[in-house]
């Protein structure tokens, strides 16, 4: 009767049984894994993008009062540009030492602008926080750009290492007198 048995290949064990049912149960647990380590690297990302976003959009600089021009020594054209900047509401706090300014000519050129920073009113860090203001001068001159002469376009951008870049655009007056300060709008 044993030989019968032994013959007889049909026939499955219960420890064949459990050892396919463990198989699958590594392999479902192991795929599960995976797929829940994608989903919270995935998560994760997503996070780090909108904690980005919102630091990005929230930490920026505004202009706060006129944007004047100095007159250069020989009248009709400019060689500084004084606006004051002040932090935005609800904005973080930006570090003007990290951030860049450039100017872009008459003629399209754009080139960085040598600048100081004066602040008039805060504890006069380099950083612009909550009710804080900082005058910016921009000396025009000095990266061999055309100097802005009447009724041209000017445009400086104030590059912050995070958030919204401020773009100043105005249009100079009709008439710069030597060493004259004028608003320009």
């Amino acid at each position: 009767m044993w030989k019968n048995f032994s013959k007889d290949d049909k026939a499955f064990t219960g420890l064949e049984a459990a050892i396919v049912l463990i198989a699958f149960v590594v392999v479902a647990a192991v795929f599960s894994y995976v797929m829940l380590g994608a989903g919270f690297y995935t998560t994760q990302k997503s996070q780090e993008v909108v904690h980005t976003g919102v630091q990005q959009a929230s930490s920026s600089v505004a202009v706060a009062g006129d944007v004047v021009i100095k007159g250069h020594t020989s009248a009709g054209s400019a060689t500084d540009v004084i606006f004051y900047v002040t932090n935005t509401a609800g904005g973080s706090p930006v570090d003007l030492s990290k951030s860049m300014l450039t100017y872009t000519d008459p003629n399209d050129f754009v080139a960085n602008c040598s600048w100081t920073t004066s602040c008039t009113l805060g504890d006069g860090d380099d950083l612009v926080e909550k009710g804080e203001k900082y005058q910016i001068t921009a000396v025009l001159g000095s990266s061999g750009v055309t100097l802005p002469t009447v009724n041209e376009q000017i445009k400086l951008e104030l590059k912050p290492p995070d958030g919204a870049v401020l773009v100043l655009q105005r249009t100079m007056p009709p008439e710069i007198g030597i060493g004259e300060y004028l608003t320009v709008y």
